[in-house]
Parts: structure tokens; C-alpha cells; sequence
């Protein structure tokens, strides 16, 4: 039974793409390898669709990749990730879903898939959750185990880059191990990378630990080149062995990278925006919204993940963000559904057909 890593695509799954836009598609073209214990596979072709959506309050991701190996062999990966709120709040205590489901096969070998789903408990940025995780493997039994977790994340505010810290328990066949992973991602004008540090904690498993990075470079606002390389845990849910990877390619994007596009001249700043510093790198942005029961901010700056403004009565609406001096993009979010580009600001296109905001921080 050949169980061999099947992935070439790894740079998918570790390199988080850029949210500028609320969704996007893209395809890659290119080449790898993968080194395990007994052995190793080389890829001469790999093409690894992925694409993804993002509203205030939830996310749809989904990747695949399909390799050709030595002696004509197929490999073949998909992977889909959901996360979603079960309440439109801005403050407080958020309940929320979280699933993953991903598959893999060879043509050489077995088909094999595992699923995750969990409920979490997020607020201010730490999300604690638990909930099952079950794997299944071509003419043997499948398997299913408890799992809790514990994330957090935040935005460094010298840089465009967000760090996270993961820790997830597992009860596999009757023993605990735990997965602790830490990353740090950076979302430059043309470049995107990634850092990521993993270990697993075990008595009965034992224990070992992983590190990978990814890049990907912007040629232009819709074309990249993209390499990656580490190696990964072991998978026990789909038999696949811990291996070391290498892989390059070049992927083109549906949607254009709003960070690349060049506003038009920008005019006088009219109302409702107001910016002010106070004190230190920490901007007052104020916005006047008429009729709105709540208005968040989404930009570059913090992922896009939407952040609650105050109410200051008027209909005014201020935000104080701490960020040094640079210029950024933004939507706002009003009543927890509506994306909305405030007026009297300079934008840009979004590459979907709509606009982004652009934000001088001097």
C-alpha cells in the first residue's frame, strides 16, 4: 500500500494570500519535490488551483494541486477551509465555526481524507474552541478523535505583518499530542511571505518539530512568482509521513493586487473623513455615517478583518489606529453586512469591479 506524500502544493496552505480584494482565483504552474524517510517524489508539473472569499464575518478557502511524478504517477490533493460567526456583534464574546476537510490520493497508491470541525469562543483577538477531527484511509477503518484549541493573533505596528500562535490538543487512539504552531506573515506592496515554526508534544507519539517558509513576488498586479520550502508533521489522519519539501512556481490571479495599483492624482480630502494624529503613530479617523447602529474598518493593515468603531453621537464614528507613515486601503463594514467605501476619500479599483479606499498616514 503506497502512502507516500502526494503534495506539491504546499505553498498554498502556508502562504496566506493577500485580502485586498473580498474574494479571488488563481492558478499556479510549476515544480517540486518532496523528500521522506524511504525515500523521495519529484514533480516536473504541478498545477495547484485555489481560490477564496471573505465577508465581515466569514471565510471560504479552498486549494487543490494535481502533480505528475516519475513513471507517469498522478498525485493529487484538495483542500477546503470554512470559518464562519454565528453572531453579527462587534464587542464581546463571538461563537463561531470552524471546519477544514482535505484529501489526497496517487495513482499509484490509496486515496485517503480527514475532517475537522470546531466551535469556538472568540473575542479581542484569542479564539478558544473544541470539537472532533476524524480520518479515513482506502481498505482500512477510519479513525476519529477529540480535539481542542487555543489561537491568538495580532498586527505588528512597525510593519504590515500579523503573528499567530496556535495550540491544538488532539486524543488519537486513546493518547494526547499536542500541536503548538507559530507564524509570522508579512503583506508587502509586491511581496508576501511567510514564516512557520511547528511542533508536536507527545509521550506516547513522541515528540518532534517542523519549519517551513513561503514566498510569493508580484511581477505584476495579477501575476507572481511563488517559492516555498521546510518540511511538515506527520499526518496521522491520512497516513502521510513527516517529509521535507521544495517547491517554485508561477501563479496568476484573477483579481488584481490593489496595492500595486497606482490612485489617480488625489484631490483635497473633503468631508466626513477626518484625520488627525494624537500623539505618537496613533491616527483619528473619523467618518460621518447617517442612520448606521454600527460602523468597523477593515484595511491592510489588520488582515481586513473588520475592527468596531466608536460612537461619538452626530453620526459620527472615529476609530483611533495606531500606524506609522505610509499610505494603506480600507473599506468600512456598517451594520455588520454592508462593505462601504466612505465619500470624499481618493480609491482604487478592488480588482472585482468595486473600490477601496486610500488612506496618507504622513
Amino acid at each position: 500500500m503506497r502512502m507516500g506524500p502526494v503534495s506539491f502544493a504546499a505553498l498554498i496552505t502556508l502562504l496566506p494570500f493577500a485580502l485586498s480584494a473580498q474574494r479571488n482565483a488563481s492558478v499556479g504552474v510549476g515544480a517540486g519535490s518532496v523528500r521522506y524517510a524511504v525515500g523521495s517524489s519529484f514533480s516536473a508539473l504541478t498545477v495547484s488551483p485555489a481560490a477564496q472569499q471573505l465577508s465581515p464575518y466569514a471565510y471560504l478557502g479552498a486549494s487543490g494541486a494535481v502533480s505528475l511524478l516519475a513513471g507517469g504517477v498522478w498525485a493529487g490533493q484538495a483542500r477546503a477551509d470554512v470559518w464562519a460567526s454565528l453572531s453579527r456583534r462587534e464587542r464581546g464574546i463571538r461563537p463561531a465555526i470552524s471546519a477544514t476537510m482535505s484529501a489526497s490520493t496517487r495513482s499509484d497508491g490509496v486515496a485517503a481524507g480527514s475532517a475537522a470541525a470546531l466551535m469556538e469562543a472568540v473575542a479581542h483577538r484569542v479564539a478558544l474552541g473544541a470539537g472532533v477531527v476524524s480520518g479515513v484511509i482506502e481498505q482500512e477503518a477510519g479513525v476519529a478523535a477529540f480535539r481542542v484549541r487555543g489561537r491568538t493573533w495580532w498586527q505588528l505596528n512597525s510593519a504590515p505583518a500579523q503573528v499567530s500562535l496556535t495550540t491544538e490538543a488532539t486524543r488519537f487512539l486513546g493518547a494526547w499530542y499536542t500541536d503548538v504552531v507559530a507564524g509570522v506573515t508579512f503583506d508587502g506592496s509586491r511581496t508576501v511571505g511567510s514564516l512557520w515554526l511547528s511542533g508536536r508534544l507527545s509521550k506516547t507519539y513522541g515528540s518532534t518539530g517542523a519549519a517551513s517558509a513561503a514566498l510569493q513576488y508580484f511581477l505584476t498586479p495579477t501575476v507572481a512568482v511563488e517559492a516555498s520550502g521546510g518540511n511538515y508533521l506527520r499526518d496521522p489522519f491520512q497516513g502521510l509521513p513527516r517529509a521535507g519539501f521544495v517547491t517554485g512556481a508561477i501563479r496568476v490571479f484573477a483579481a488584481r493586487r490593489a496595492t500595486m495599483l497606482r490612485p489617480a492624482p488625489m484631490r483635497a480630502v473633503l468631508q466626513p473623513l477626518v484625520a488627525a494624529h494624537r500623539g505618537g503613530d496613533t491616527v483619528v479617523v473619523r467618518f460621518r455615517m447617517p442612520a448606521a447602529q454600527s460602523v468597523a474598518i477593515a484595511g491592510n493593515w489588520n488582515a481586513w478583518t473588520p475592527e468596531p468603531l466608536h460612537a461619538l453621537g452626530e453620526a459620527i464614528w472615529e476609530a483611533a489606529l495606531r500606524l506609522p507613515p505610509g499610505t494603506y486601503y480600507f473599506n468600512l463594514v456598517v451594520d455588520g453586512k454592508e462593505w462601504v467605501v466612505p465619500g470624499g476619500v481618493a480609491t482604487i479599483p478592488d480588482g472585482m469591479g468595486g473600490l477601496i479606499a486610500v488612506l496618507n498616514v504622513l
